[in-house]
């Protein structure tokens, strides 16, 4: 009896083990995850657990080739993605515009800052700029008799451009009394012509237009410019801006002033020390794109010419130069003689007049 339940439980035995090993890899299946390795894995257990059929081996062969095509990208039939591609698809989609979108939002900020803000002509500049005219009518400022634009004012065309370019370049830093006296001197000296002052030695060049500031620099590069003037232009001196500034001594504003007074061809605004001053103080420019003063003269003429009319560009030089000697000083301006003290925004919010010291006296 029992050695016939003992052989009946052999016999059992080879076709259960099969089935508790597909039962095992069943469960296996039912906890992975959907990926395609695990669905592989399926595929292949299904199959090589039982005795393998000829049908069923070339049917797995099929499906490897057809894996190994997908994979390498040599199948073109649209495929559905797994579940977790998808998810890795549209996380990496949402990470790449939520990047995106926070990019866009700084450089929104940042071009916000100069298109928001745009500085057109100020409501009231006609009035003022009217104003001005009336006070300068009388004609007793320096700039008036003795600037730049006086240089040479009897010699022919060209002597003269020449003699505005000298004057011009010992110009800055230094008053137009100061300028004017330096090119009397170097006039009386036959030294307003560009081949007497090569001929001349630096030194004494800077001799006769001492005080002018930074003198001994000054006759250097007056020097080297008139050099330039014979050799390139013939004796004459440049005819446009980028030629101006290629000499050296010469920035914006002396280029500027050559180009209106010397060759009657306004291409900018020449600003100087005053016409800086007083156009911040009227409220007229403003730094690109914010609403805070301009810092540098080049600031202030590039701000100046996007609403200034252009008829105005050369008479606002002189025009502000003599203001700015004679009212809007640059220390303790002058507001209770300025004929616009009532619209001009920084009216009086200067000391106009030094406070006088009181004596202490003793008590006897």
């Amino acid at each position: 009896m029992h050695l016939a339940l003992l052989i009946s439980r052999i016999r059992l035995l080879p076709t259960a083990m099969p089935s508790t090993r597909s039962a095992s890899a069943s469960r296996l299946l039912v906890r992975a995850d959907n990926s395609p390795v695990a669905r592989e894995i399926k595929r292949e257990s299904s199959v090589s657990l039982d005795t393998p059929k000829p049908e069923a081996t070339v049917s797995v062969k099929r499906r490897r080739v057809k894996r190994e095509l997908e994979v390498n990208g040599q199948h073109h039939k649209k495929q559905v993605p797994d579940i977790e591609d998808f998810i890795y698809e549209k996380a990496k989609t949402l990470t790449s515009s939520s990047k995106a979108t926070t990019s866009l939002v700084k450089v929104e900020k940042k071009v916000g800052v100069s298109s928001v803000i745009k500085v057109g002509a100020p409501d009231n500049w006609e009035a003022v700029l009217g104003g001005i005219k009336s006070m300068r009518l009388s004609g007793e400022a320096p700039v008036d008799t003795k600037g730049c634009e006086k240089a040479g004012s009897l010699l022919p065309p060209k002597e003269r451009r020449f003699a505005v370019l000298i004057s011009t370049m010992m110009s800055s830093q230094t008053k137009d009394e100061v300028t004017h006296a330096a090119v009397e001197r170097l006039s009386e000296n036959g030294l307003l012509d560009p081949d007497a002052i090569v001929r001349t030695d630096e030194t004494t060049l800077a001799n006769l237009i001492k005080p002018v500031g930074f003198y001994q620099r000054k006759a250097q590069f007056i020097k080297e410019a008139s050099k330039i003037c014979l050799e390139r232009f013939g004796g004459d001196i440049p005819d446009s801006l980028n030629e101006l500034l290629a000499l050296r001594g010469v920035g914006p504003k002396m280029a500027h002033l050559v180009m209106s007074i010397a060759w009657k061809n306004t291409q900018g605004i020449c600003v100087d020390t005053h016409v800086h001053r007083i156009s911040n103080r009227l409220g007229w420019v403003f730094r690109e794109g914010t609403r805070q003063k301009t810092t540098t003269p080049e600031q202030t003429r590039i701000s100046l010419e996007k609403w200034l009319p252009k008829d105005e560009w050369e008479p606002i030089n002189p025009l502000l130069v003599g203001f700015g000697q004679t009212i809007c000083t640059p220390l303790r301006p002058k507001c209770d003689k300025c004929g616009i003290n009532n619209i001009c925004p920084s009216a009086f919010k200067e000391s106009s007049s030094p406070i006088p010291k009181q004596k202490k006296t003793r008590s006897p």
